[in-house]
């Protein structure tokens, strides 16, 4: 029933992400140049949406605080944050919206996914150096959230914040930002792209 669920979920997931165009790199390269903010604006909105539900389901006990995982926070995540941003760039793929657009027939994505299992390949055989590096060892506390979250059984960087309004504030500031910001940045930009 779980990899039922999980089937049907991540479907629908990518239909979503198809349908607002996160598998066109025609779309995100708009969204990096700032000429077209309509999937920016998704995101935030769609962040700051999920924010709101999971740590108000929290605080009101709908929502299980024992599912939530929090990842260790380490100089190569950010080092690993930084590649995969210059590679969404490039390629105009991320993993996910890749897959997306496999599954829609884009035939570019397939070289980005068999690039992204060759990557994936080599960082496996160079694993044990790059744990040599101490790349890998926790920063900032290793698992930490912003703020303490009550049964999470994780420590907060600032103890004295309670976790879940944070959670909640900042969520409510994606989505006042999704809908502050204007369709585009670079008015100049577009009409190049149009130009060209």
């Amino acid at each position: 029933m779980e990899i039922l669920l999980a089937i049907v979920i991540g479907a629908a997931f990518g239909a979503v992400l198809d349908r607002i165009g996160a598998s066109n790199p025609t779309v995100i390269g708009k969204m990096l140049n700032l000429t077209s903010l309509k999937l920016m604006k998704t995101i935030l909105l769609a962040i700051g949406t999920g924010s709101i539900l999971m740590f108000g389901g929290q605080m009101l006990g709908l929502v299980d605080v024992g599912h939530m995982s929090v990842k260790t926070a380490y100089v190569g995540v950010f080092i690993g944050g930084l590649l995969l941003g210059a590679g969404w760039a490039v390629a105009g793929f991320c993993p996910g919206t890749g897959l997306v657009a496999a599954a829609s027939g884009r035939k570019d994505a397939l070289f980005f996914i068999a690039g992204g299992l060759l990557g994936a390949a080599a960082y496996m055989a160079s694993f044990p150096w790059v744990e040599s590096t101490g790349a890998l060892q926790g920063v900032l506390g290793g698992k930490v959230t912003i703020g303490a979250v009550p049964g999470s059984g994780y420590d907060g960087l600032f103890s004295a914040l309670p976790g879940d309004i944070a959670g909640l504030v900042m969520g409510a500031a994606f989505v006042v930002i999704a809908f502050a910001l204007p369709e585009r940045l670079n008015p100049r930009g577009e009409r190049l792209a149009r130009a060209h």
